[in-house]
């Protein structure tokens, strides 16, 4: 039967949770932050609004990850919501060990003075509120301060793929015509 249970009393192999987990559709952003005069950031797409009264959010960061711990020193971060055909942004900041910043153009937020992804989608400029460890994650909640938004398509993730996200009925964007 399609969908039953092959595991039961069993633990749960790593590579079928990402299979399974990968079915959900996200969106992509940069956490971005600046620790020390170093600027730092990575990929994630585990990231929620948790509350609008205050503004919340949270992200997933990697444990022992340099941002992670660039993020927790620093008690802030911007969230860069990825745009559509900025994959390649997406995939810089997901490489391990990299400077991700070398040769791109950022700006910066606030007077905290934190790098920015050009072109997203959305930035978030958020203070650190409080964070756990769950797993091989660090859970940050963030305290979004300062927030700005474009009308742009945003990028998603699906099934390990980047995709465009459009609303039913919309025609498509041929930009490349």
């Amino acid at each position: 039967m399609a969908g039953a249970p092959t595991n039961r009393g069993a633990p749960v192999d790593t590579r079928a949770m990402r299979a399974a987990m990968g079915g959900f559709a996200t969106g992509v952003a940069v956490v971005t932050t600046r620790h020390d005069g170093v600027p730092h950031g990575m990929t994630v797409n585990s990231l929620t609004s948790v509350s609008l009264d205050p503004p919340l959010l949270l992200v997933c960061l990697t444990t022992g990850a340099r941002t992670t711990d660039a993020v927790l020193s620093a008690g802030r971060f911007v969230v860069n919501v990825l745009a559509a055909r900025q994959e390649h942004i997406a995939l810089r900041f997901a490489r391990r060990g990299e400077e991700h910043f070398a040769g791109l153009d950022v700006s910066r937020s606030g007077p905290h003075d934190l790098p920015v992804v050009p072109g997203a989608l959305v930035h978030a400029e958020c203070a650190v509120d409080r964070s756990t460890t769950a797993g091989d994650h660090v859970v940050v909640f963030g305290r979004v301060d300062s927030l700005c938004r474009t009308d742009a398509t945003p990028l998603a993730f699906h099934g390990g793929r980047f995709a465009d996200l459009r609303p039913h009925g919309e025609e498509l964007d041929l930009w490349f015509a």
